[in-house]
């Protein structure tokens, strides 16, 4: 027992030294616990009780009706049609960055060399300017009489094409916008492959193919998965596309909630769709989640 005692008593010690941390460590995260509960938790709180209120009421916490959500499941409801746009658009966007973006990120994490800071901020440079601010340029390229429409009959090419205000137009200012968000993930996803494994792959005779297929793409999907994550998160919610470069020819399930906050005046409608959307984008989150390893991405292992 005397020789046991200074071992629990330093056993001991280390416990209280550990809670007092930790009781320290608590204390100073307080501000951010704060700021976090009334920044994020609070209003969330508040869409999700407003979802339950009486249609076009404001007596929220007072009543609970489902009569929203029957509203929104109703098969005379065409809200199912902006959800579908949404998601749709989304998916279509992290497809066509995921091609665009893997040849650029590969330059920039294997080829650029001491050019892949210009190349890095010529893609971050334009994030300074508003988003709608970028795509009113886009319009002023694409309507009539603009710079395209001007150059194809300078050129003598005759009229330039109807772009602007289709489907397409909004695909193409939602690929434009969010081509940083999905380039930067990949690019630290690759930067993370180790070299020599590729040596090695190449020693043992693989060809190109092989090598990318076995070694680069495993090892990247994470960072991969990443950007493919955050665009499709921010592509379902975008709606300033579709109404600036679409001219709504197509309606998004985020004009619907912003159109029932807004000039309907129904915000417990506004609320039912926002927390839909809220949870059809937290579980493909967490489907995606589950497929990343942070640690390795972060370097802990």
């Amino acid at each position: 027992m005397t020789a046991i005692s200074p071992i629990v008593e330093a056993g001991a010690v280390r416990r209280d030294r550990v809670l007092k941390a930790l009781s320290v460590g608590a204390r100073c995260a307080l501000p951010i616990y704060i700021l976090l509960t009334l920044g994020f938790l609070a209003p969330l709180l508040a869409v999700v009780a407003y979802s339950f209120a009486t249609p076009r009421g404001f007596d929220v916490f007072r009543t609970f009706t489902l009569a929203n959500y029957a509203e929104i499941f109703n098969p005379a409801n065409t809200v199912w049609m902006s959800f579908a746009w949404s998601l749709a658009l989304a998916a279509m966007v992290v497809v066509i960055l995921a091609i665009i973006a893997y040849p650029i990120a590969y330059g920039l994490a294997r080829t650029f060399g001491r050019w892949s800071g210009l190349v890095s901020l010529l893609f971050v440079f334009p994030l300074f300017v508003s988003e709608n601010i970028r795509l009113y340029g886009w319009v002023l390229f694409f309507i009539k009489g603009g710079v395209l429409d001007g150059t194809l009959r300078a050129a003598g090419a005759g009229s330039g094409p109807d772009v602007l205000f289709t489907v397409g137009a909004t695909l193409f200012g939602m690929v434009y916008v969010y081509l940083p968000f999905m380039l930067f993930p990949i690019t630290l996803g690759l930067s993370t492959v180790p070299r020599d494994l590729i040596e090695a792959g190449r020693d043992m005779g693989a060809t190109r193919l092989q090598i990318w297929r076995e070694i680069e793409l495993p090892l990247a999907m994470p960072g991969i998965l990443i950007g493919m994550l955050l665009t499709f998160v921010l592509a379902v919610g975008a709606v300033a596309e579709a109404k600036i470069l679409g001219g709504q020819s197509i309606i998004v399930i985020t004009h619907d909630i912003e159109i029932a906050f807004t000039y309907a005046q129904n915000w417990p409608l506004g609320s039912a769709l926002a927390v839909l959307l809220m949870i059809v984008v937290g579980a493909l989150t967490l489907v995606g989640i589950a497929r990343v390893d942070l640690d390795r991405i972060l370097g802990r292992r």
